[in-house]
């Protein structure tokens, strides 16, 4: 089994380019998942830590700056959906409750911008609220690097091993 997994790895970096390209390649990864498009950056930050386990640092702090990057993107095209809907319409959005609750937390609500689903829509949300932009920005941080440690080292300590 620990050799399937080692030729898996050894393919899907091969793939992917990691070892070549590494961080750069990291870091596009994550800024495109955190934004609506349906895409993970986890296996790429998995990948790139089994070939060099010295990388789970940089590869999660890297991570942890594109998927913010991208959040923050998310946000300003939030910003910029209001503002359309606002001039089409001459009158402001409604507010149900969902957004009512995301107005009562402000900027922490930015702290679930991990969750898989609903983590993204959250931060074109918290621009369509013109919540404070460094505040969300900051806690999306806190969140996303978060998951990228503990979903790093569960997947390291599922699949464990020699690194390929």
């Amino acid at each position: 089994m620990e050799a399937y997994l080692e030729s898996l790895i050894h393919g899907l970096l091969a793939l992917a380019a990691l070892p070549a390209v590494g961080l750069p390649a990291l870091f596009l990864i994550a800024l495109v998942s955190a934004t609506l498009l349906p895409m993970g950056s986890e296996p790429a930050v998995f990948l790139l830590v089994k070939a060099d386990a010295s990388m789970f640092w940089p590869a999660v702090l890297v991570a942890t700056l594109g998927n913010t990057a991208g959040g923050a993107i998310s946000w300003w095209m939030g910003r910029g959906a209001v503002l359309a809907y606002e001039s089409r319409l001459k009158s402001k959005p409604p507010n149900p409750r969902a957004l009512a609750w995301l107005q009562q937390f402000g900027a922490k609500a930015c702290l679930l911008s991990w969750l898989p689903v609903v983590g993204d829509p959250l931060c074109a949300v918290a621009g369509w609220l013109r919540l404070p932009f460094w505040p969300c920005v900051a806690y999306m941080a806190v969140g996303k690097f978060c998951r990228y440690v503990l979903m790093t080292v569960a997947l390291v300590w599922v699949f464990p091993g020699a690194s390929p």
